[in-house]
């Protein structure tokens, strides 16, 4: 568990110095904005789990954060809106995090609902019961 956390925090670690640094150094600031969004989290966890669990448990953590990636969208668009209207860049952090998790949730249920819907219509006269 130790090993686990030691190489997420370097890698997390990792992701936001060479951001910083980005931010510092370079003349293109679009680049920190292209590195701020680097999805540190989102392989570190598929690298753990991979290992740990193999490829077919990694590839259920690749799959679900395709809805926290569309939640990144939501969240750089809230973000951006808030900052322009309000200019207040707490506001903006608080709202961009709460409509990341709303709009990922959000996202993941309706697949749901249509992935089950799909099996409905496939075989309609089936009932499946849950023990």
């Amino acid at each position: 568990m130790y090993k686990d956390l030691l190489i997420r925090f370097i890698l997390g670690g990792a992701a936001v110095m060479v951001s910083y640094l980005i931010t510092v150094i370079s003349p293109w600031k679009i680049l920190a904005g292209i590195f701020a969004a680097f999805p540190a989290v989102m392989i570190t966890a598929v690298l753990m789990v991979g290992i740990a669990s193999g490829s077919k448990n990694a590839a259920k953590i690749a799959n679900g954060s395709v809805f926290g990636m569309i939640g990144g969208v939501v969240c750089v668009a809230t973000v951006w809106t808030v900052l322009q209207v309000r200019g207040n860049w707490t506001l903006s952090i608080v709202l961009g995090l709460l409509f990341w998790l709303g709009s990922s949730i959000i996202v993941s249920s309706f697949r749901d609902k249509l992935k089950n819907g799909r099996r409905n219509i496939l075989r309609p006269n089936v009932l499946i019961r849950h023990k």
